[in-house]
Protein backbone atom coordinates (compact mmCIF):
# COMPACT_ATOMS: atom_id res chain seq x y z
CA UNK A 1 0.00 0.00 0.00
CA UNK A 2 1.37 3.39 -1.02
CA UNK A 3 1.46 5.83 1.89
CA UNK A 4 1.37 9.47 0.81
CA UNK A 5 2.79 12.44 2.70
CA UNK A 6 1.58 15.92 1.80
CA UNK A 7 4.43 18.36 1.26
CA UNK A 8 3.30 21.41 3.21
CA UNK A 9 5.86 23.69 1.59
CA UNK A 10 4.17 23.22 -1.78
CA UNK A 11 0.65 22.00 -1.00
CA UNK A 12 -2.14 23.67 0.97
CA UNK A 13 -0.56 27.07 0.44
CA UNK A 14 -4.09 28.49 0.58
CA UNK A 15 -3.69 28.26 4.36
CA UNK A 16 -1.06 29.81 6.68
CA UNK A 17 1.67 27.29 7.42
CA UNK A 18 0.50 26.21 10.86
CA UNK A 19 -3.03 25.63 9.55
CA UNK A 20 -1.83 23.33 6.75
CA UNK A 21 -1.54 20.40 9.14
CA UNK A 22 -5.27 20.42 9.79
CA UNK A 23 -5.99 20.94 6.08
CA UNK A 24 -3.85 17.91 5.22
CA UNK A 25 -5.65 15.77 7.79
CA UNK A 26 -9.08 16.97 6.64
CA UNK A 27 -8.17 15.94 3.10
CA UNK A 28 -7.15 12.41 3.90
CA UNK A 29 -3.41 12.59 4.62
CA UNK A 30 -1.93 10.90 7.66
CA UNK A 31 1.64 12.09 7.06
CA UNK A 32 3.35 15.31 6.00
CA UNK A 33 6.75 16.59 5.02
CA UNK A 34 8.09 20.10 4.42
CA UNK A 35 11.34 21.80 3.52
CA UNK A 36 12.29 23.51 6.77
CA UNK A 37 10.69 23.92 10.21
CA UNK A 38 13.14 26.38 11.70
CA UNK A 39 10.98 29.52 11.54
CA UNK A 40 8.72 27.89 14.15
CA UNK A 41 9.29 26.44 17.58
CA UNK A 42 9.67 22.67 17.46
CA UNK A 43 7.05 22.23 20.19
CA UNK A 44 4.52 24.24 18.19
CA UNK A 45 4.89 22.01 15.15
CA UNK A 46 4.93 18.86 17.29
CA UNK A 47 1.63 19.94 18.84
CA UNK A 48 0.09 20.41 15.38
CA UNK A 49 1.28 16.97 14.34
CA UNK A 50 -0.13 15.34 17.45
CA UNK A 51 -3.42 17.21 17.35
CA UNK A 52 -4.03 16.13 13.77
CA UNK A 53 -2.72 12.58 14.07
CA UNK A 54 0.04 13.15 11.52
CA UNK A 55 3.44 11.56 11.06
CA UNK A 56 6.30 13.86 10.09
CA UNK A 57 7.95 11.88 7.30
CA UNK A 58 10.92 14.10 6.46
CA UNK A 59 12.43 17.56 6.53
CA UNK A 60 15.72 19.16 5.47
CA UNK A 61 18.74 20.31 7.40
CA UNK A 62 19.24 24.09 7.46
CA UNK A 63 20.20 25.15 3.90
CA UNK A 64 22.28 28.23 4.56
CA UNK A 65 20.81 31.52 3.33
CA UNK A 66 17.83 30.29 1.27
CA UNK A 67 16.63 33.78 0.41
CA UNK A 68 20.07 34.60 -1.01
CA UNK A 69 19.96 31.51 -3.22
CA UNK A 70 21.88 29.01 -1.14
CA UNK A 71 20.63 25.44 -1.45
CA UNK A 72 22.54 23.64 1.25
CA UNK A 73 26.10 23.95 2.52
CA UNK A 74 27.36 20.36 2.83
CA UNK A 75 29.71 20.67 -0.16
CA UNK A 76 31.05 24.10 0.82
CA UNK A 77 34.46 23.62 2.48
CA UNK A 78 34.36 26.89 4.42
CA UNK A 79 30.96 26.19 6.01
CA UNK A 80 31.64 23.04 8.03
CA UNK A 81 31.16 24.61 11.46
CA UNK A 82 27.82 26.01 10.32
CA UNK A 83 26.92 22.63 8.86
CA UNK A 84 27.65 20.85 12.13
CA UNK A 85 25.50 23.35 14.03
CA UNK A 86 22.73 22.68 11.53
CA UNK A 87 22.99 18.94 12.13
CA UNK A 88 22.56 19.49 15.87
CA UNK A 89 19.56 21.78 15.32
CA UNK A 90 17.86 19.37 12.91
CA UNK A 91 18.37 16.46 15.28
CA UNK A 92 16.72 18.41 18.10
CA UNK A 93 13.69 19.08 15.91
CA UNK A 94 13.62 15.49 14.70
CA UNK A 95 13.65 14.16 18.25
CA UNK A 96 10.70 16.35 19.21
CA UNK A 97 8.74 15.43 16.05
CA UNK A 98 9.65 11.74 16.10
CA UNK A 99 11.01 12.10 12.56
CA UNK A 100 13.32 9.34 11.36
CA UNK A 101 14.59 10.82 8.08
CA UNK A 102 16.53 14.02 7.41
CA UNK A 103 17.60 15.29 4.00
CA UNK A 104 21.04 16.88 3.61
CA UNK A 105 21.15 19.34 0.73
CA UNK A 106 24.57 19.45 -0.90
CA UNK A 107 24.57 23.06 -2.00
CA UNK A 108 25.83 24.67 -5.19
CA UNK A 109 29.35 23.56 -6.12
CA UNK A 110 31.16 21.73 -8.90
CA UNK A 111 31.83 18.01 -8.57
CA UNK A 112 35.14 18.56 -10.38
CA UNK A 113 36.24 20.61 -7.37
CA UNK A 114 38.22 18.24 -5.15
CA UNK A 115 37.70 20.44 -2.09
CA UNK A 116 33.92 20.40 -2.57
CA UNK A 117 33.91 16.61 -2.97
CA UNK A 118 35.99 16.16 0.15
CA UNK A 119 33.81 18.54 2.15
CA UNK A 120 30.66 16.75 1.04
CA UNK A 121 32.00 13.36 2.05
CA UNK A 122 33.12 14.69 5.43
CA UNK A 123 29.75 16.37 5.98
CA UNK A 124 27.83 13.18 5.23
CA UNK A 125 30.06 11.10 7.48
CA UNK A 126 29.51 13.58 10.28
CA UNK A 127 25.73 13.78 9.79
CA UNK A 128 25.36 9.99 9.68
CA UNK A 129 27.52 9.46 12.75
CA UNK A 130 25.59 12.06 14.72
CA UNK A 131 22.17 10.80 13.60
CA UNK A 132 22.88 7.10 13.92
CA UNK A 133 22.51 6.74 17.71
CA UNK A 134 19.04 8.33 17.47
CA UNK A 135 17.96 5.84 14.79
CA UNK A 136 17.71 8.59 12.17
CA UNK A 137 18.55 8.08 8.50
CA UNK A 138 20.32 10.71 6.41
CA UNK A 139 18.96 11.18 2.89
CA UNK A 140 20.81 12.48 -0.16
CA UNK A 141 18.80 13.49 -3.22
CA UNK A 142 20.00 14.14 -6.77
CA UNK A 143 18.33 17.36 -7.96
CA UNK A 144 18.22 18.61 -11.54
CA UNK A 145 20.10 21.76 -12.46
CA UNK A 146 17.24 23.15 -14.50
CA UNK A 147 15.31 23.77 -11.30
CA UNK A 148 18.38 24.32 -9.14
CA UNK A 149 21.30 25.63 -11.23
CA UNK A 150 24.74 24.63 -10.02
CA UNK A 151 23.52 21.99 -7.59
CA UNK A 152 26.38 19.69 -6.59
CA UNK A 153 24.49 16.39 -6.37
CA UNK A 154 22.86 16.01 -9.78
CA UNK A 155 23.58 12.37 -10.66
CA UNK A 156 21.99 9.16 -9.36
CA UNK A 157 25.00 6.98 -10.17
CA UNK A 158 27.30 9.31 -8.24
CA UNK A 159 24.89 9.24 -5.29
CA UNK A 160 24.78 5.43 -5.33
CA UNK A 161 28.57 5.18 -5.52
CA UNK A 162 28.90 7.63 -2.64
CA UNK A 163 26.54 5.62 -0.45
CA UNK A 164 28.59 2.51 -1.14
CA UNK A 165 31.89 4.30 -0.54
CA UNK A 166 30.93 5.89 2.77
CA UNK A 167 29.39 2.64 4.03
CA UNK A 168 27.23 4.26 6.67
CA UNK A 169 24.17 2.07 7.36
CA UNK A 170 21.95 5.13 7.84
CA UNK A 171 22.97 6.90 4.60
CA UNK A 172 20.14 6.43 2.11
CA UNK A 173 18.95 7.66 -1.28
CA UNK A 174 16.04 10.02 -1.64
CA UNK A 175 14.56 9.06 -5.03
CA UNK A 176 12.54 11.93 -6.43
CA UNK A 177 10.67 10.69 -9.52
CA UNK A 178 10.38 14.21 -10.94
CA UNK A 179 14.14 14.86 -10.69
CA UNK A 180 15.01 11.38 -11.94
CA UNK A 181 13.01 11.85 -15.13
CA UNK A 182 14.61 15.22 -15.89
CA UNK A 183 18.13 14.06 -15.03
CA UNK A 184 18.29 10.56 -16.47
CA UNK A 185 14.85 9.12 -17.29
CA UNK A 186 14.41 5.34 -17.12
CA UNK A 187 12.44 5.82 -13.92
CA UNK A 188 11.11 2.31 -13.35
CA UNK A 189 14.42 0.60 -14.06
CA UNK A 190 16.10 3.18 -11.88
CA UNK A 191 13.76 2.33 -9.03
CA UNK A 192 14.40 -1.35 -9.52
CA UNK A 193 18.18 -1.01 -9.64
CA UNK A 194 18.49 1.43 -6.77
CA UNK A 195 15.73 0.05 -4.58
CA UNK A 196 18.07 -1.41 -1.90
CA UNK A 197 19.44 2.11 -1.32
CA UNK A 198 16.16 4.02 -1.25
CA UNK A 199 14.98 5.51 2.03
CA UNK A 200 12.42 8.03 0.78
CA UNK A 201 10.52 8.72 -2.46
CA UNK A 202 8.95 11.92 -3.79
CA UNK A 203 6.74 12.53 -6.79
CA UNK A 204 5.43 15.28 -9.07
CA UNK A 205 4.31 15.50 -12.68
CA UNK A 206 6.99 16.23 -15.28
CA UNK A 207 7.74 18.81 -16.63
CA UNK A 208 5.52 21.37 -14.86
CA UNK A 209 5.78 19.86 -11.35
CA UNK A 210 2.03 19.72 -10.95
CA UNK A 211 -0.08 16.79 -9.77
CA UNK A 212 1.19 13.25 -10.50
CA UNK A 213 -0.28 11.99 -13.75
CA UNK A 214 -0.49 15.49 -15.23
CA UNK A 215 2.66 15.25 -17.31
CA UNK A 216 4.66 12.96 -19.55
CA UNK A 217 4.98 10.00 -17.17
CA UNK A 218 2.50 7.33 -16.11
CA UNK A 219 2.98 8.17 -12.45
CA UNK A 220 0.33 5.73 -11.28
CA UNK A 221 2.13 2.84 -12.98
CA UNK A 222 5.36 3.99 -11.36
CA UNK A 223 3.74 3.99 -7.92
CA UNK A 224 2.35 0.53 -8.52
CA UNK A 225 5.84 -0.67 -9.43
CA UNK A 226 7.16 0.88 -6.24
CA UNK A 227 4.51 -0.98 -4.28
CA UNK A 228 5.37 -4.24 -6.08
CA UNK A 229 9.00 -3.77 -5.06
CA UNK A 230 7.87 -3.81 -1.45
CA UNK A 231 8.49 -0.17 -0.56
CA UNK A 232 7.33 0.50 3.00
CA UNK A 233 8.13 4.20 3.36
CA UNK A 234 6.23 7.35 2.52
CA UNK A 235 5.91 8.96 -0.91
CA UNK A 236 6.20 12.70 -0.51
CA UNK A 237 3.81 14.68 -2.71
CA UNK A 238 6.29 17.40 -3.59
CA UNK A 239 4.28 19.10 -6.31
CA UNK A 240 2.75 22.51 -6.98
CA UNK A 241 -1.03 22.19 -7.41
CA UNK A 242 -2.10 23.44 -10.82
CA UNK A 243 -5.38 25.02 -9.72
CA UNK A 244 -5.71 24.72 -5.97
CA UNK A 245 -4.64 21.93 -3.65
CA UNK A 246 -8.01 20.38 -2.84
CA UNK A 247 -9.27 20.61 -6.42
CA UNK A 248 -6.24 18.64 -7.59
CA UNK A 249 -6.39 15.71 -5.17
CA UNK A 250 -8.51 13.45 -7.37
CA UNK A 251 -5.36 11.85 -8.81
CA UNK A 252 -5.07 9.81 -5.60
CA UNK A 253 -8.21 7.86 -6.51
CA UNK A 254 -6.29 6.12 -9.32
CA UNK A 255 -3.70 4.51 -7.06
Amino acid sequence: MIRLAANLSMMFNEWPFMERFRAARDNGFDAVEFLFPYDFAADEIAAALQKNGLTQALFNLPPGDWEAGERGIAALPDRMLEFRSGVALALRYAEIFGTRRLHVMSGRAERRDAAACSAYRDALRYACDEAGPAGIEIMIEPINRRDMPGYFLDDFAFAADLIAELARPNLRLQFDIYHRQILQGDVIRGLQALFPLIGHVQIAGVPERHEPGSGELDDIRILRELEALGYQGFVGCEYRPAAGTVAGLAWRDRI
